[in-house]
């Protein structure tokens, strides 16, 4: 089959989807543009920054993206290319983008609360106690894996033989490293990293303070992100350099851990700061500036898929349906291919942002659907580009070799740099450079979601503190120096641990578990207000059904296979979303039986 019919069919459901399903829903929740939004209401210039739609957007979409949308259906092609697409199109469709317009539009008719503080209000203290732990347990984990994935991309060293390149032929920085030449990938993000950072708080300014608008803005963003990533190409920082002056030695292998240590100090020093300061200085504009490298990376992809297409790029019948194949190496396509496929379908962490950071900026109404609904829509689109991307550049024995390999640890990461590179050599880009690209791509979307992440995990503590307390909060636990170095610490820590690795596979069913009760959340407000449930109840059922058999199944494999801490945190979640779950079903039968006797009353009134 032509490639272009998987990303054509696909995306033109998606573009129908989006031209039709969100306005249905808007009417559900009788959209007002002319109701104040908490940017307005609650307008403070550090929090609540009322900002221009595409600005929201940029911001929204280079948070929730991560890696996700690329990782997942990199690891689902494992089951075959077509219950990965079907579920990217469903899910993105029906699920994830039901899940963040919703809890966007919750959230403004909230007063711009959190996700976990609606609990408190829909479901009472119980089940905002049992939530907000939930989230910051998971949110914790999150942003430790994203700080470890952000300093290993940035100080990446890859051989130029793993990117079948010739050194002589490259224009790649090699670097001496290990006991040999290596290309210097890493370097060319860390640049593009400090340049994009330095030109943000000047960005933020000129957009805040009306200096410049729309068209403007976009072509000076565009401006810095290609400086950025050509002054990378020219002068890439050498972190391992600055390790083996500061140790005195250089590290025996690849891996770069010292010069990671030093990263992970620095990016903690970031976020500090820019979890601390209003949002227009630095994470406003600095996703604004980063995401036109995922813009960049989008089209190059589906110019590439195009180009490729035309020129006769097929994807094989074969590899349609290898569910047998996924079953051996993942687990059974149900539950583990819909939680495997998160960012690109459904992903809880979107929630997080939707009602955390971006609801205290959207300036209308209409902006939950035309940023959470969309915005979803077009990572599903990028889920579907990698997947076409994957499953006409490789055969499935070099996809086997290179991602589910017999021995050792595979490498999704350079799956998708080695597809970039074939694909983008199409449109008269050198393979090396296409590599890089695609590199690049995945880490801006890593450190874009690193600051969000951390504000959010302050906003939590925030609320927590409140939940408990009530209006006798002590002075230091409402500061907000104190939340965010509680967010940074808990960070470091499980960054820093030797239990950071073999816990993670736990959590991959934790955010979905998030979709699946902030799902529930919305269903009961809903609920509460008499209006119509059914497109929000089916997709929480269905997600709170898959997550928990997910995490159950995990968690009994841990057990069996003699995995005991593994097991333990698989326990620990479980209980605490089978908690949620039957504290949840208690208040939906309670607000059924409330509204059947009040139909019984209304009845009796008016024989």
């Amino acid at each position: 089959m032509n490639v272009l019919l998987l990303v054509g069919i696909g995306g033109l459901l998606l573009l129908i989807a989006g031209r039709t399903y969100p306005y249905w829903i808007a009417r559900l929740f009788r959209e007002d543009d002319t109701n104040p939004t908490p940017a307005e209401a609650h307008a403070d210039g550090r929090d609540y920054v009322k900002s221009p739609s595409q600005v929201v957007f940029a911001h929204h979409f280079a948070s929730i993206a991560g890696a996700g949308p690329i990782i997942g259906p990199i690891l689902a092609f494992i089951f075959g290319w077509m219950p990965a697409w079907l579920w990217i199109i469903v899910g993105g469709i029906f699920y994830g983008a039901v899940h963040d317009m919703t809890t966007m539009f919750v959230s403004v008719r909230e007063s711009g609360k959190t996700i976990a503080e609606i609990s408190r209000r829909t479901l009472g203290q119980a089940g905002f106690l049992i939530f907000i732990a939930f989230l910051i347990l998971v949110l914790t984990l999150i942003n430790a894996i994203f700080l470890n994935l952000s300093a290993a991309a940035l100080t990446s060293l890859i051989p130029f033989e793993a990117l079948e390149l010739d050194r002589d032929t490259s224009v790649l920085r090699a670097v001496d490293y290990g006991g040999g030449e290596v290309a210097q990938i890493g370097g060319i993000a860390t640049t593009s990293v400090f340049f994009i950072t330095l030109c943000a708080p000047i960005l933020g300014w000129l957009i805040y303070r009306r200096v410049i608008r729309g068209l403007a803005a976009f072509g000076i963003a565009s401006v810095i992100c290609l400086l950025s990533i050509l002054i990378g190409f020219q002068f890439p920082i050498a972190m391992h350099a600055v390790a083996e002056w500061w140790f005195c030695e250089a590290d025996p292998d690849l891996t770069g851990a010292r010069a990671q240590n030093i990263w992970r100090i620095l990016l903690a020093g970031y976020v500090l700061i820019s979890c601390w300061i209003p949002v227009w200085m630095i994470l406003q504009p600095r996703d604004f500036v980063n995401v036109q490298i995922l813009y960049g990376g989008l089209i190059l992809l589906l110019t590439g898929t195009i180009v490729a297409g035309f020129t006769g790029a097929t994807i094989s019948a074969d590899t349609a349906f290898t569910i047998d194949v996924g079953a051996e190496r993942l687990g059974a396509v149900w539950p583990f291919l819909f939680i495997t496929i998160a960012c690109g379908a459904i992903s809880g962490f979107h929630s997080l942002v939707a009602t955390g950071t971006t609801v205290k900026q959207i300036g209308r109404e209409s902006d939950c659907r035309r940023i959470g609904y969309n915005a979803m829509l077009l990572e599903s689109f990028l889920a579907l580009l990698v997947l076409a991307a994957i499953a006409s550049q490789f055969t499935h024995t070099d996809y086997l070799t290179h991602v589910w390999p017999e021995e050792g640890a595979g490498n999704p990461v350079l799956a998708f740099a080695l597809a970039c590179g074939n694909l983008f050599s199409g449109l008269g880009i050198p393979r090396d450079i296409g590599a890089v690209l695609g590199i690049l791509v995945i880490e801006g979307f890593l450190v874009t979601t690193l600051d969000t992440a951390v504000r959010l995990c302050r906003y939590l503590f925030e609320e927590l503190w409140n939940g408990i307390f009530k209006t006798r909060t002590p002075a230091i636990l409402r500061w907000r120096s104190t939340n965010t170095f509680l967010a940074i610490a808990a960070m470091l820590v499980l960054a820093f641990s030797q239990y950071y690795g073999e816990i993670w596979p736990v959590f991959g069913s934790g955010n979905q578990l998030i979709g699946a009760l902030a799902l529930t959340t919305v269903l009961i407000w809903l609920l509460q207000r008499r209006r119509t449930v059914w497109f929000v109840a089916i997709p929480a059922v269905f997600m709170v059904v898959t997550t928990l058999s997910a995490l159950w199944t995990k968690m009994w494999l841990d057990y069996q296979d003699d995995r005991p801490i593994l097991a333990f945190a698989g326990a620990i979640l479980f209980v605490l979303a089978l908690a949620f779950v039957l504290v949840a079903a208690g208040r939906i039968w309670a607000t059924l039986r409330e509204l059947r006797e009040q139909a019984t009353r209304v009845g009796e009134d008016n024989p």
